[in-house]
Parts: C-alpha cells; sequence; structure tokens
C-alpha cells in the first residue's frame, strides 16, 4: 500500500512548476488548519478532561434545523456580518436553477444592510455547490418579490446581499479561493464549515471555521461611544434607550414616544415585546436582556439602524437629552 508521502511525490511528480508551487501552497495551509482544529479540540478535551466523539448531521435538513435554533453560528466573524437573524428556510425559486426550480436552503439577514442565501451541504464544499449558489443569487429579485418586507427602506432602497455556503469541510481550491475575497457580480461570498461532537457528559460541542475576505468598499464602519462603551448603530440605539429607562424608571410606552419619536427610525424606533415577537423578519432585538421594561409594558427597540437614520437620532437625543456620542471610524 502506499502511503500518503508516495501519494504526495507521485503527485507532484506529474505537475508543472506553477502547480507544484500552487499544490504545496494548498498542502501546507491544509495542514495548518488541521493543526489548529486539533491543537483546540486538545485544549478544550484537556479542559474539560472527558471524551468526544463525532456527532455528525445526518441530513441536510438536520443541519438546517440546528443552524436555525442556534443563528448566531453563521455569524462570520467580520465588521458588518456580525449580528445574524434567520428571515425563512426552504423558499422556493421558480426557475431558480439552470435546468429546474431551485429552493434556497436559508434566507436570512446580516445587520442592517444585508440579506444573505445561505446554502447548506452535508459533507464537502465544492465548486459545483458554488455554481448552485450563484444560480440564486441571479435569483435575488424573486426573493424580494416573495418577501417584500424582509428589507427596511427607511435603511436604504435596496439591501446588499452575500452568499453563504455551510459544509462539513470544504475543497482546498475552493477555501484559498474565498480566503482570497471571491465576489460573484459584487456579491461577496462566506463559507462555513460546522462539525459537531459529543461528549461523553452527553452535550453537543461545535466547531466552526469562516472563510470570508470582504474587500475594502465605501462601507460605513463608524462605532459610536456612549458612556464609554463602543456600539454599532443599531446597539448605539438599544443602549440609549436602555439607559434613559434606567433613570427614569416610571417612563411609560407613550411617554418614551414622546422622548424617542417613531419617525427616528423612519418608521418605528421601538415596538412592544408581543408584536416583535410576532414579526416573522425579526426586524428588533428579542433576545431575554434585550428586551426593556417600562412602567406599563415591556419593549423592544428596532434593529434596523443605518446611515440612512442613525444621524438623525443622535442629532435628536444629542439636543433633546444633552448625551453625549462619539464616532469612531
Amino acid at each position: 500500500m502506499y502511503s500518503l508521502y508516495d501519494f504526495v511525490v507521485f503527485t507532484l511528480l506529474g505537475l508543472s512548476y506553477g502547480r507544484k508551487i500552487e499544490y504545496i501552497c494548498v498542502l501546507a495551509i491544509i495542514i495548518v488548519l488541521k493543526i489548529l482544529k486539533v491543537m483546540y479540540l486538545h485544549k478544550h478535551l484537556s479542559a474539560n478532561n472527558f471524551l468526544t466523539e463525532k456527532f455528525p448531521f445526518t441530513r441536510e435538513l438536520a443541519m438546517e434545523s440546528y443552524l436555525i435554533e442556534n443563528e448566531s453560528i453563521l455569524n462570520l466573524e467580520s465588521d458588518g456580518f456580525n449580528e445574524v437573524s434567520i428571515i425563512e428556510s426552504e423558499v422556493k425559486l421558480i426557475n431558480g436553477r439552470k435546468n429546474n426550480d431551485g429552493r434556497v436552503d436559508i434566507l436570512a439577514k446580516y445587520g442592517e444592510e444585508y440579506l444573505a442565501i445561505v446554502e447548506l451541504k452535508k459533507g464537502m464544499l465544492t465548486e459545483d455547490h458554488l455554481t448552485q449558489l450563484q444560480e440564486y443569487l441571479n435569483e435575488k429579485e424573486q426573493i424580494l418579490k416573495k418577501f417584500p418586507n424582509a428589507w427596511d427602506k427607511s435603511v436604504g432602497d435596496m439591501p446588499k446581499w452575500i452568499g453563504v455556503m455551510v459544509g462539513e469541510t470544504i475543497d482546498p481550491y475552493l477555501m484559498l479561493k474565498i480566503r482570497k475575497g471571491y465576489y460573484y457580480q459584487e456579491i461577496p461570498i462566506a463559507a462555513l464549515t460546522i462539525n459537531r461532537y459529543k461528549g461523553e457528559d452527553g452535550n453537543i460541542y461545535v466547531i466552526t471555521d469562516t472563510y470570508f475576505t470582504q474587500k475594502v468598499s465605501g462601507r460605513d464602519y463608524t462605532k459610536y461611544e456612549f458612556n464609554n462603551v463602543s456600539y454599532p448603530k443599531n446597539r448605539l440605539v438599544l443602549a440609549i434607550i436602555k439607559y434613559y429607562v434606567s433613570v427614569n424608571p416610571n417612563v411609560t410606552y407613550s411617554d418614551l414616544e414622546r422622548i424617542f419619536p417613531q419617525s427616528l427610525q423612519g418608521r418605528e424606533t421601538f415596538t412592544t415585546k408581543e408584536k416583535a415577537l410576532s414579526k416573522y423578519d425579526r426586524r428588533n432585538f428579542i433576545k431575554v436582556d434585550e428586551f426593556i421594561t417600562l412602567k406599563d409594558s415591556v419593549i423592544s427597540v428596532s434593529t434596523q439602524w443605518g446611515k440612512g437614520n442613525i444621524d438623525n437620532f443622535i442629532k435628536h437625543v444629542e439636543k433633546e437629552l444633552g448625551y453625549k456620542i462619539i464616532a469612531k471610524k
């Protein structure tokens, strides 16, 4: 039987000089990534002093269900792509594929500017899966017609888009392509690998690797400092309203509307907890620690803040409340 060493040697002998260099680079990156993953697992196992075993998803639908319940796993660890919310799953597209209809696994939203088509695959991500994702991205207008309320026009006329592939592993050449900053018709493409492990204590542990390089653009990444803490746009609004209520605990819903008019956002600065939870498109902060309790109700602040409305909000609170907010590029 041939060893891995023999396989590498035979492969290199059949390649041109340029291809040899590329092959060696890919092989080196794979080895480094494997080492890093093993190191991560080793630290995890050492810290907890127990064994784990691979616990793969049996079907793509199982992976889809898991991501819907744990949407933060789709975090791309990059400015503007840290906050993610899932809008819908199993979205049917007429003529979405080259020869037939298609079905988007997950439609999601990143921050206040991007809508995402997420394609899931059990196993290795390949160029074929990238092609499928690109075919779905060609149908983005069809998606907007299906979900006209998925995008808040008070933030901008049209959403930006991103394509995301999720699998268990990724083809080395595809990985390099995405790492270099791959765009399809000016739409950034990202990839995630996700692997589950089950511990002897019965708990499930998930390891993800993110492959995404965003090209420098004119996008506004301004952060804002309030009370010595730095926030992105939407969390700045949440922090300010939370702070105001904390120092004015008897404020009512109608009182708060006078202090923070709904027009500041363009349509809805905040709403009741009940209304926020009833929305399918998740345009509000709805985690337990994000709700704000007033004297007569519990509210949920809008997440839809961008360049088109954040400046008006800041000017308003600086003028009416005397709050000091520092913009940091």
